[in-house]
């Protein structure tokens, strides 16, 4: 199935996506709807549960098929890839599972999504200095913004790579690599964009991402991403039977973690979600991710003026297109965007009502590469 095939298809379109036959689903940054194969997916794995031991239905090659996968969309290795669950767990892996020293300081932007402020914050008590980035407008971190607020003892940097409320995409690539010059770690949230724009690894060091956005696959199914090289100085806060060697399921005398990022996996995994998650990224990989930001680029390049001229201002309206994700959030004075939000959930059209740490409200439309045009200009004559 390709993205021309699908957008020219109506049939084919409410088939694949069966949340088209009644609503405009416009909440992508939100939670998502299933497509009808990922659902599928989820239904078959649990069905063959039904017949035996469920881990024999699925282990080891399907999920060593998901590593792969997800090595694919990433551009790393399969081994640096570990299924340990949602994103917040696996931000908290990282910021639990380094050896900080007290005085050591990390950079994080405070009015990220909390789950990429929370785990930074809790080093405070191991002697940690949090750092909160300082910018000017809200989500919109520039290179230069990074760069000029670390100094020598910066262990570590940990961003979004797209804002949650202004869509502002970070460019990770550029700071990742001027981080890696100076010895400092970088890790990215990437739950705004895997599935919507190229989000790879290169100049990144550790990574995080649920299915449950962009990628279209079900809650607490995601990757953690750990560069090979630093997989020895990430040690895992959690222990189990299935990171640590135990020969015929008989502890040892001594704690030796698997090799490669498998070290991370403590435990049984959640195979229906995985089943899931492993066939949202068959998905994405089908469309084709260039094709798919270029759809909600697109997109974006349309809605951006014809909002502005209805009266909204738009955030991050005047981005570079390496700056503009698929959020187009917008705010109008005067305007009661609670009841905006509410005329849209009544007519059938899911949008998210967003605020920021000031009490400001916004609507923020995520439409996804499915969305019609003229499901987009329905949205737009409700507003």
């Amino acid at each position: 199935m390709t993205l021309t095939e699908l957008l020219a298809n109506e049939e084919l379109r409410r088939h694949e996506f069966p949340v088209a036959q009644h609503k405009i689903f416009l909440g992508h940054a939100g939670v998502c709807p299933l497509p009808r194969r990922v659902a599928q997916a989820i239904s078959d794995c649990a069905q063959h549960g039904t017949t035996d031991d469920q881990e024999t239905q699925t282990i080891p090659r399907r999920l060593d098929d998901g590593r792969k996968l997800a090595a694919q969309l990433l551009n790393c290795r399969s081994d640096e890839i570990a299924f340990v669950g949602p994103t917040s767990l696996a931000l908290s892996f990282v910021a639990a599972g380094l050896n900080f020293r007290r005085g050591d300081n990390v950079l994080i932007y405070h009015d990220d999504y909390p789950s990429n402020v929370y785990p930074w914050m809790a080093l405070a008590e191991r002697g940690v200095e949090v750092r909160l980035l300082n910018i000017r407008g809200l989500g919109v971190i520039r290179p230069r913004d990074v760069l000029g607020q670390v100094d020598e003892n910066t262990r570590l940097v940990a961003l979004a790579s797209c804002h949650f409320i202004s869509g502002h995409r970070l460019e990770h690539s550029v700071i990742g690599k001027s981080l890696r010059e100076r010895g400092i770690l970088f890790c990215l949230d990437a739950i705004q964009t895997l599935g919507a724009f190229p989000t790879t690894v290169e100049s990144v060091d550790f990574l995080a991402a649920d299915a449950h956005k962009w990628l279209l696959g079900p809650c607490g199914a995601g990757v953690l991403y750990v560069r090979r090289e630093i997989q020895d100085r990430l040690n895992p806060p959690v222990y189990g039977w299935h990171n640590v060697h135990n020969p015929n399921f008989v502890a040892q005398e001594r704690i030796v973690f698997r090799g490669g990022a498998l070290k991370y996996e403590a435990g049984t995994q959640n195979l229906v979600g995985l089943a899931g998650l492993i066939a949202a990224m068959e998905l994405a990989l089908e469309i084709g991710v260039e094709n798919i930001a270029a759809e909600l680029q697109r997109k974006r390049a349309w809605l951006v003026p014809v909002l502005q001229a209805k009266g909204f201002s738009v955030l991050n309206a005047e981005a570079k297109p390496e700056n503009a994700g698929g959020i187009v959030s917008v705010c109008q004075s005067g305007s009661d965007l609670t009841a905006r939000h509410k005329k849209l959930t009544d007519a059938g059209v899911v949008t998210s009502l967003r605020t920021d740490r000031a009490g400001k409200n916004y609507l923020r439309l995520s439409p996804h590469y499915y969305n019609t045009d003229a499901e987009l200009e329905r949205v737009l004559e409700l507003l």
